[in-house]
């Protein structure tokens, strides 16, 4: 394992492809483990008494996990491109991330099958709408990117809530409708059973380091 200052200043650890799978099987199930604990503790309705040992049992959890940690700020590459462990719409080792699988067609468009649970409600039963927003930003990311293959980064982006968006089984699609010179144009949408319920666009740019380096 190496580590590497970008062109963010943030600090990357290059990880071989070996030690990548290695970190995600030692750490996403522990992150699987947590979601279940925050789905539980929103819904529990258990005794006093379960819920001051569990409290008690998630501290010292949480006390023993902090012996060692990693700074803030610290990414992943493997093969040249990002593995964000700990995204907040993808992070699989990020307990608060659903977390989100990409698909990538070619061409500028991706796509996403995923659930949503209690911890992402807004109105009851429904998706909150910033979440919504989260998840499009991301998509339209990956579509705008690439794959995260090439640097293009949020510039704006329009979010049109069209009927509230249900937890549970949801679909979000993405890609690119244009270019024009640095920017990447990308539309998406995130749909239950019935349809579309949410629909943005945006604009994504290539920054002024990644125009330099070329």
């Amino acid at each position: 394992m190496s580590r590497e200052v970008g062109a963010l200043d943030a600090i990357f650890e290059v990880l071989s492809a070996a030690e990548a799978d290695r970190v995600k099987a030692l750490y996403a199930p522990l992150a699987d483990a947590v979601r279940e604990l925050i789905d539980a503790t929103i819904r529990t309705e258990a005794d006093d008494d379960v819920i001051a040992e569990a409290r008690s049992a998630v501290e010292a959890v949480t006390a023993s996990l902090r012996q060692r940690t990693r700074p803030v700020g610290v990414s992943y590459r493997v093969d040249g491109r990002a593995l964000p462990l700990g995204n907040a719409a993808v992070g699989v080792c990020n307990p608060i991330a659903p977390p989100i699988v990409v698909h990538h067609e070619g061409g500028g468009r991706c796509w996403s099958e995923f659930v949503l649970g209690s911890a992402y409600e807004g109105p009851p039963s429904l998706v909150h709408g910033g979440v919504s927003a989260l998840v499009l930003d991301h998509m339209l990311g990956e579509a705008a990117s690439e794959g995260l293959a090439k640097p293009r980064f949020t510039g704006t982006i329009t979010v049109k809530y069209l009927r509230g968006t249900p937890l549970g089984p949801l679909r979000c699609d993405a890609w690119i409708d244009r270019k024009e010179g640095v920017k990447a144009f990308a539309r998406g949408t995130i749909s239950d059973a019935a349809g579309v319920t949410v629909e943005a666009d945006g604009v994504f740019i290539e920054p002024s380091w990644a125009r330099e380096s070329r």
